[in-house]
């Protein structure tokens, strides 16, 4: 089938299509902290757009990232459940989560419930892969995600959508937006319902959940997001956001099986053009996870983490194509538990510097950063590249960045095995990359090594401790293909995660991580209809550092339709698993099987 697709694509379009097809680079922020094209960031990055999003007809955020090359998933039972991101192989703590640039994640478990951000409220995501500590300081070992909320703009448009598939599953959201040509606003409300089912099949003192509950696992969502704006004749801007879920997630466990949650992130900044040629930006945000669980009615325990930011940075034009960037950042990190910890708070300064400039054919870029934390001291970050446009259609690049992530608290000072004696994980990585862009065709292709030292993991015994060092070495290839109504994308990732630390476990696959992927992603339009194919293959992956429980590899199959009736109106039907495969991204760890959503949208167009 997928043969036949390719061939009605190469030779079913008019040439004259194909000579005025045109893929646009877009413009990214997250990989320099600037405004650059794609092929200018000299990183390997992958943006989903408000359109891609739409036609995605995903539900989450995992279900919108699953595919991207580089990134492994692992979940834990079904919607709304913990789920962790390996970026190219390194620990899912290694991954920097920003919302509007303001960082968000717990700072008891070092990681972000990604689960839990509603997909309703975003416009746009940014996935950087590879180091960027010496712009962004720690966590980002594995690259940055940033995710941005519905800004708005234009003409005032109201917008609803409301949905309902199994598993008794319902979802809906409203809002309006607009704010003219120079201004910008956007106010949203958004619910997500599931009765769910069994999350986990795992057995008393044995493993998985350590408990046997055969019921169904629901998960619910109530979230509100709010930004405006405005740009000024004088070149100053503003920009205030804000973004609340609540709700409540069942699990299977035998100390606690559900928990409340209440995920926020506000924040806002101010843009200005001090001379002609220095642009300065300050930031400031707050982010808090609150976690509230219970066994049945009983409660069980509570953490609440907040991190305030803020940030200065200033962009200087030095020649017509070169740029320095200097900036500080400062962060506070905050605990408030039913767990006692002998630490709750801790602060980070960190400064940094950048410089993206160009000679001839040749775009470079160099990074360092200087960060002071009061728990585990100075650390110093670097990186730098270049890429050489071969010819106007073929481009080479090469780079190196180092990158550290700070022990969370948990690490630190949890009740019964943390050690406050922990060091930072450091990494160094080398990569080379091979890219091009045609009318209608963009890809790029990635090779890359990592080494990691002082890796965070228990012993023998069960203490924690800077006792592991890792090797990855991948490869990506990411493509893009449009031919007048036809959008082909692929995504491909081969990697080899390896422990290095010695002993028994030298050797093996760090667990959790797939080390081959592929995504296929077939859009197409037909008589004013939408249709899309999806076909997704993980390989198979470990459960433990033994490497003794194997997780078989799986492919999944899905499609979806759209039709519209009227330019405003939007009539949705997608089926994931269409072939209802069983399969596990965590041993005992159920996954859904097929999953069929009719959803209603009304949208005015700009």
């Amino acid at each position: 089938m997928i043969k036949r697709i390719l061939f009605l694509i190469l030779f079913s379009v008019p040439l004259q299509a194909i000579a005025e097809s045109s893929i646009e680079l877009p413009l990214v922020v997250t990989a320099t902290r600037t405004a650059t094209t794609v092929d200018e960031t000299l990183a390997s990055v992958t943006v989903i757009d408000s359109d891609d999003i739409e036609n995605s007809q995903a539900q989450s955020i995992p279900e919108l990232l699953q595919g991207i090359p580089g990134l492994s998933i692992s979940n834990n039972g079904g919607p709304g459940k913990a789920t962790s991101f390996f970026l190219r192989g390194t620990e899912s703590r290694h991954v920097l989560v920003l919302i509007n640039g303001v960082k968000v994640g717990s700072a008891t478990l070092g990681t972000t419930a990604f689960q839990d951000i509603p997909i309703d409220q975003v416009e746009r995501v940014e996935v950087v892969r590879g180091p960027r500590s010496s712009l962004y300081g720690s966590e980002a070992i594995g690259g940055v995600i940033q995710i941005f909320t519905k800004k708005g703009g234009g003409d005032v448009r109201p917008f609803f959508s409301l949905g309902a598939g199994n598993y008794n599953t319902t979802r809906g959201s409203l809002g309006v937006s607009g704010g003219g040509d120079n201004g910008w606003y956007n106010v949203s409300a958004a619910g997500f319902d599931t009765q769910g089912f069994n999350s986990c099949r795992g057995e008393p003192f044995v493993g998985g959940c350590f408990t046997y509950e055969p019921d169904k696992d629901g998960y619910k969502n109530r979230s509100l997001s709010a930004r405006v704006g405005h740009r000024f004749s004088t070149g100053i801007e503003f920009d205030i956001h804000g973004l609340q879920a609540v709700g409540k997630s069942e699990f299977d466990g035998s100390f606690q099986n559900n928990s409340e949650f209440d995920q926020k992130v506000y924040g806002g900044s101010v843009k200005a053009n001090l001379l002609s040629r220095w642009d300065a930006k300050l930031l400031a945000g707050r982010s808090i996870d609150i976690s509230k669980n219970f066994l049945g009615k009983n409660f069980s325990s509570k953490f609440e983490t907040a991190r305030n930011t803020v940030s200065f940075q200033n962009d200087i034009l030095i020649a017509s194509t070169d740029e320095l960037t200097v900036g500080l950042d400062y962060q506070s990190d905050q605990v408030k538990s039913t767990t006692v910890y002998d630490e709750s708070k801790r602060d980070n300064v960190g400064g940094f510097a950048q410089y993206q400039g160009n000679v001839w054919r040749i775009n470079y870029n160099l990074s360092v950063r200087h960060d002071d934390n009061e728990q585990f001291g100075k650390y110093n970050t670097g990186s730098g590249g270049l890429r050489i446009d071969i010819m106007e259609a073929l481009w080479t690049s090469a780079s190196y960045g180092t990158a550290f992530a700070a022990p969370s608290f948990n690490d630190l000072y949890f009740p019964g095995f943390g050690n406050a004696n922990l060091d930072p994980e450091e990494s160094a990585t080398a990569e080379l990359a091979l890219g091009g862009k045609v009318p209608h065709l963009n890809w790029s292709l990635h090779a890359y090594q990592t080494r990691i030292d002082n890796l965070i993991a228990f012993d023998s015994f069960f203490n924690v401790g800077n006792i592991n060092k890792a090797e990855i070495i991948g490869a990506e290839l990411d493509m893009d293909i449009r031919l007048w109504d036809w959008l082909l994308k692929v995504g491909l990732t081969s990697l080899k995660p390896e422990n290095k630390s010695g002993g028994v476990d030298d050797g093996n696959i760090l667990p959790r991580r797939s080390q081959q992927s592929a995504k296929l992603d077939v859009q197409y339009r037909v008589a004013g209809i939408t249709n899309g194919l999806t076909v997704f293959y993980d390989g198979k992956r470990y459960d433990d550092l033994a490497n003794t429980k194997v997780l078989d590899g799986y492919t999944l199959v899905g499609i979806r339709t759209e039709y519209a009736p009227e330019e405003e109106w939007r009539l949705e039907l997608k089926i994931d698993n269409l072939m209802a495969v069983k399969y596990e991204t965590a041993e005992y760890y159920n996954q859904p099987g097929r999953v069929v959503f009719f959803n209603v949208k009304y949208s005015p167009k700009l």
